[in-house]
């Protein structure tokens, strides 16, 4: 396996001599990331708003694929996992913020300044939250929205005023709603579907490559609307799953509890 060396040996427990390094390949997916991210905050600050929006999309894709790739080539690492927070930040905490303040939020004064660095808190929040809690949580799902997904949301709301309004002086209360929406939802409890349980290695059916391939054409006809309408339904399903959750757990207590009370019945009902 490929590995950039850091250091050429170092002693093993054993006294022989080892490399030290870290794995290259997942680590070039995440440095991709990291440099979509930061080529974002470079466009909108040059005010190229449309190509600082994709760039954040780039960095999800390349997101996703770092830990992937890690998994199924059997090079994860400590290193790796930090490596990839500190990048996340940046990417999906610190761009997103700047991006939606630079094109919009700056019209709303100190007011958005503010909202701007509730959402990157909110992101490092979330980050930290989820490296503390990673070995004991239910890998289906997430606890808060996940940073990409916060970031997919404010990028595309970028990408469509940019295509379709040509401006963001009419969206910055929509803006900073929105906004403050993703930051609140990445902190909060709010169950969202992580995805995780889909086996990539594992053989599939036909006809889902083939609904795979229709996504794919589907998303190209209006990339903008699209992605914004599918990021924001999933912003949106993390209060449905959580409220869904809750009432399947009352209707077991209730039935629990039923079961007790006719137990209970057919016990002071037996003769003795």
């Amino acid at each position: 396996m490929l590995r950039w060396s850091l250091i050429n040996v170092e002693p093993s427990p054993n006294g022989q001599a080892r490399r030290k390094g870290i794995y290259l390949l997942p680590n070039l997916f995440t440095t991709g990331c990291l440099f979509a991210g930061f080529y974002a905050i470079i466009s909108a600050i040059n005010g190229q708003f449309e190509q600082s929006a994709m760039a954040i999309f780039v960095a999800m894709v390349l997101d996703g694929l770092d830990g992937r790739v890690a998994r199924l080539t059997n090079t994860e690492s400590e290193f790796g996992v930090q490596y990839d927070s500190l990048a996340d930040m940046i990417s999906f905490g610190l761009a997103p913020a700047l991006i939606m303040f630079v094109w919009s939020l700056n019209e709303l004064g100190k007011l958005g300044w503010l909202i701007s660095f509730v959402y990157a808190a909110a992101a490092a929040l979330r980050l930290a939250r989820f490296n503390t809690q990673v070995e004991s949580v239910d890998k289906r799902f997430f606890q808060g929205l996940p940073s990409p997904s916060a970031a997919a949301v404010i990028a595309g709301m970028v990408w469509i005023g940019e295509e379709y309004n040509g401006g963001a002086d009419d969206l910055a209360i929509f803006a900073l709603v929105l906004t403050l929406l993703a930051g609140v939802l990445m902190v909060s409890n709010m169950r969202y579907y992580s995805f995780k349980d889909i086996d990539f290695k594992g053989k599939i059916p036909f006809v889902t490559l083939l609904v795979m391939v229709m996504v794919f054409v589907f998303i190209s006809i209006d990339p903008p609307q699209v992605l914004f309408f599918i990021f924001l339904v999933y912003l949106c399903s993390g209060p449905f799953l959580t409220i869904w959750g809750l009432r399947q757990k009352r209707a077991e207590r209730r039935m629990s509890g039923q079961d007790t009370d006719k137990k209970d019945e057919d016990t002071n009902s037996t003769p003795r």
